[in-house]
C-alpha cells in the first residue's frame, strides 16, 4: 500500500481510505464489518473515514470497536460533523454549540483522544463561517483534531475556508468530494483551487457506487442484495447512473481493464489515482475480499494511451458541471 502526503500537509495517509459510510451499523454486521477493517488493515491500509450522522453514530461505535487494540500512532482516523445526529434544533449545522459538542461525542465513539482529520460534512448556510472556523481552531487548538477539513464545498467555499484557517493558524488540508471516472465535478474549478491553496481530495464513490464494477448490465435487473435494490445503502444514491447510456458506456471499459490486468473495480480506483491531487480514494466493502481486490489498485500506473481509451468510452455520459457539487439544502 503505498502512502501519499494529505495536501500539502506533512501528514501521510494511505492512497486507499477505508471508509465505512452506509456499511457499518447498518447494512453489514458487525462482525462482516470487523472482518472487513482488518482486511483494510492487512493489507496496508491507515486511513479510516467515517461520520457522526453514518447510521446514527453506530458507525463510528463501530470502527472504534474494530480499531480497539491497534497502535493508535500508526493510524490516521477521520470523522466529520454537520448532519443532524439528534431530533434537536441544534443537533445539526456547523454552529459552534454542535461541532464542541459533536468532537466529544465522535471521540467517545471512536474510542480515542483525537482525530487526525475532523471534516464539515457539508458547507453550512444558516451559520456565519467566521464561527465554524473558529470553533474548528479550538477543537485543533484542544488537541482533540490535528487538521481540518471539508466535504463537498465549492471551489470558492474552499477558498474562503481556507483564508479563514490561514488567519487562525489551523491547517486547512482537504475536501472529500464525489470522483469518479463518470463524476468529474471537481476537475473544472475544485482541483485547481486546491493545488493553489495545497488542498488534497480525499475523494469517495471511486467506482459510482458500484456501476464502475460492471455488475448492472443494460436491460437486465440490479443483482439482488446490490446497493441499488437496498434503499438503506443508497439505492437514491446510485439512480442517477443505471440507465441505458451510462451502462452500455461502462460495458466499454471491460476490455481496457482486461488488458491492464485489472479487475473493472481495480481500474476504477486506479483511475482517480492517477490525479496528482487525489490524497486518497475511499473504498467502502459489506466483504473483506472486496477490500483486498480493491487494494490491488494502489501503485497502479495508467499510461497515456489507457487513459485516453477511458476518456473516449466514457465521455457522452461524464458529468463535469461543476454546480453538481452537492450542497445541503438551505435552512430558513
Amino acid at each position: 500500500m503505498e502512502h501519499r502526503h494529505l495536501g500539502r500537509s506533512g501528514l501521510l495517509i494511505s492512497e486507499l481510505a477505508y471508509g465505512n459510510w452506509i456499511t457499518h451499523g447498518s447494512q453489514v454486521e458487525e462482525e462482516a464489518a470487523v472482518a472487513c477493517v482488518r482486511a483494510a488493515l492487512d493489507v496496508g491500509i491507515t486511513t479510516f473515514d467515517t461520520a457522526d450522522a453514518y447510521a446514527g453514530g453506530r458507525a463510528e461505535e463501530v470502527l472504534g470497536r474494530a480499531l480497539k487494540g491497534e497502535r493508535r500512532a500508526g493510524l490516521e482516523i477521520f470523522t466529520k460533523v454537520f448532519w443532524p445526529t439528534g431530533p434537536g434544533p441544534n443537533d445539526r449545522s456547523l454552529s459552534r454549540k454542535h461541532i464542541m459538542e459533536s468532537i466529544d461525542a465522535s471521540l467517545g465513539r471512536l474510542q480515542t483522544d483525537y482525530v487526525d482529520l475532523y471534516q464539515a460534512h457539508r458547507y453550512d448556510y444558516s451559520t456565519p463561517l467566521e464561527e465554524t472556523m473558529q470553533a474548528f481552531a479550538d477543537v485543533v487548538r484542544q488537541g482533540k483534531a490535528l487538521y481540518i477539513g471539508v466535504s463537498e464545498w465549492t471551489a470558492s467555499e474552499i477558498r474562503a475556508g481556507w483564508e479563514m484557517a490561514q488567519d487562525l493558524k489551523i491547517p486547512f488540508v482537504s475536501n472529500q468530494p464525489q470522483y469518479s471516472a463518470l463524476w468529474r465535478v471537481i476537475e473544472a474549478e475544485v482541483v485547481p483551487t486546491s493545488i493553489e491553496l495545497g488542498v488534497g481530495q480525499v475523494v469517495f464513490s471511486p467506482i459510482a457506487q458500484g456501476v464502475l464494477t460492471g455488475k448492472y448490465k443494460v436491460g437486465e435487473q440490479p443483482p439482488a442484495g446490490s446497493r441499488a435494490t437496498d434503499e438503506k445503502s443508497g439505492a437514491n444514491f446510485i439512480s442517477r447512473f443505471l440507465n441505458d447510456e451510462v451502462l452500455s458506456a461502462v460495458a466499454e471499459l471491460q476490455p481496457l481493464a482486461e488488458q491492464a490486468g485489472l479487475s473493472m473495480a481495480q481500474l476504477a480506483v486506479a483511475w482517480v489515482l492517477q490525479n496528482q491531487n487525489v490524497s486518497a480514494a475511499i473504498i467502502g466493502a459489506s466483504r473483506p475480499e472486496q477490500v483486498r481486490d480493491n487494494a490491488v489498485a494502489s501503485g497502479k500506473k495508467l499510461d497515456a494511451d489507457l487513459m485516453k481509451a477511458i476518456d473516449a468510452a466514457l465521455d457522452p455520459v461524464v458529468e463535469r458541471d461543476p454546480a453538481k457539487t452537492q450542497s445541503p439544502p438551505r435552512r430558513p
